[in-house]
């Protein structure tokens, strides 16, 4: 179903926050896909590992869901992913509208289609 692939690539998008959030963060591709400074990567990279460890959560749950066959998991990860992305977006960086909330509205509304 196209909604499962929705999800799978949801999953996959925390996945790589992950590893961005939680081993990147202070090297160049971390800083460089969050535009910040050597400086403050360091001082904060235990928040950021935090972080990190929380879109984990997001994609265990869903890629949980997808291996249980288990709408209620999807929708309820799914709905957690759109939250997140829309706090993100207006605390943060209007891009993670784009990059979490936008793909989890599109999951949500396969899923509600039945595709």
């Amino acid at each position: 179903m196209p909604s499962n692939i929705v999800v799978g690539l949801v999953a996959a998008i925390h996945l790589y926050i992950v590893v961005l959030e939680m081993i990147l963060w202070d090297k160049p591709a971390g800083r460089r896909a969050f535009g910040t400074t050597a400086d403050f990567a360091q001082q904060t990279k235990v928040l950021a590992a935090n972080q990190g460890l929380y879109n984990g959560f997001l994609a265990a749950g869903l890629i949980a869901g997808l291996i249980l066959h288990s709408p209620a998991f999807k929708i309820f990860f799914l709905v957690c992913v759109l939250i997140a992305g829309l706090f993100g977006a207006v605390t943060a960086s209007r891009k993670i509208l784009f990059i979490q909330a936008l793909p989890a509205a599109v999951g949500l509304l396969l899923m509600a289609a039945g595709i």
